[in-house]
């Protein structure tokens, strides 16, 4: 339980829900762009609530507060999402309701069944209503290759000589372009909930419209799975194994590994946290290099512009 804190005490205190009620305050584990507080209130009036507190430059990384806070609600209505309960932007705050789970990691993914309910609750997802904004790793990409170089920000050694592999995908892709759906974007392991019953996907710092095999493929190398799980995860989402449509997970997996080793190199030049982002970057840089560089990736390349 956190100490009392009479910062900490006066933000709870404008917070409506919270505010003049006994309560007890626990920080969550995570969140490098938020502070996640755990609170309950006693009372007949009580709760258990999530006060997300944002930290870090917005700007900087790219999210979009306005569209995080409508597309949680949309995720709420999709029936995936924890429900919000108020959204403060000028205390810099999001308020959801708390859900009583078990947080994955990634070992979680190698129990029997797991990837096929996940595969159901992120397609769960992306049935739901649209998203407030688009998500584009590509575009993305550009911009914070930008950032890294306006600001003189170290860049991972050879990282410029993907850029050919990384645009060569891109075609690839649009070859067989397909409707964009609403997507997290940020499916790390952390970010999955069971309650049990049900499987939450939580945190839409990120999300946007997207191709639903870049949520597949960021899910896959994010929680590092392995073949045999990606080609679970594939069948399950599309009802059938699909070659063209794994290869395209595949491809945007790399996409996302080349695309978010950006993130880690500005938070490893921008962010006051005490956390190793230039090997949290670094490790998913190797990983696209070793993807670009495969046997298989012109085969990828090819399987990905055929009709299944």
């Amino acid at each position: 339980m956190l100490s009392q804190d009479t910062e900490l005490e006066g933000l709870l205190d404008r917070i409506p829900v919270v505010a003049g009620l006994p309560r007890s305050v626990v920080e969550l584990p995570g969140g490098l762009t938020n502070q996640n507080l755990h609170v309950t209130t006693a009372g007949p009036s009580g709760g258990d609530y999530v006060v997300r507190r944002f930290r870090g430059d917005a700007d900087l990384l790219g999210i979009d507060r306005d569209a995080e806070h409508a597309n949680t609600v949309a995720a709420a209505e999709a029936g995936v999402g924890a429900p919000v309960v108020c959204y403060l932007p000028e205390l810099a705050v999001l308020v959801i309701e708390y859900v009583d789970g078990v947080t994955y990691d990634n070992a979680t993914f190698h129990r029997p069944g797991v990837v096929p309910r996940v595969a159901r609750a992120i397609r769960t997802l992306h049935e739901g209503p649209r998203f407030l904004g688009d998500f584009d790793m590509f575009t993305r990409q550009e911009r914070y290759l930008r950032t890294v170089a306006d600001q003189g920000f170290p860049l991972f050694d050879g990282y410029h000589r993907y850029q050919e592999a990384f645009h060569r995908v891109r075609s690839a892709l649009a070859a067989r372009a397909e409707p964009t759906v609403p997507c997290n974007n940020d499916l790390l392991a952390g970010n999955f909930l069971d309650d049990g019953a049900k499987l939450w996907l939580i945190d839409y710092e990120y999300s946007g419209n997207n191709d639903a095999c870049f949520e597949l493929g960021n899910t896959s190398t994010e929680c590092d799975l392995d073949d045999e799980q990606v080609e679970e995860l594939v069948a399950t989402y599309f009802g059938e194994p699909l070659r063209g449509k794994l290869a395209r997970v595949r491809l945007q997996a790399l996409v996302s590994a080349y695309g978010w080793s950006l993130w880690g190199a500005i938070q490893a030049a921008a962010s006051a946290l005490d956390f190793d982002f230039t090997t949290w970057g670094q490790e998913r840089f190797e990983k696209a290099a070793r993807g670009f560089t495969s046997d298989g990736f012109d085969t990828l390349l090819d399987e990905a512009q055929r009709d299944d």
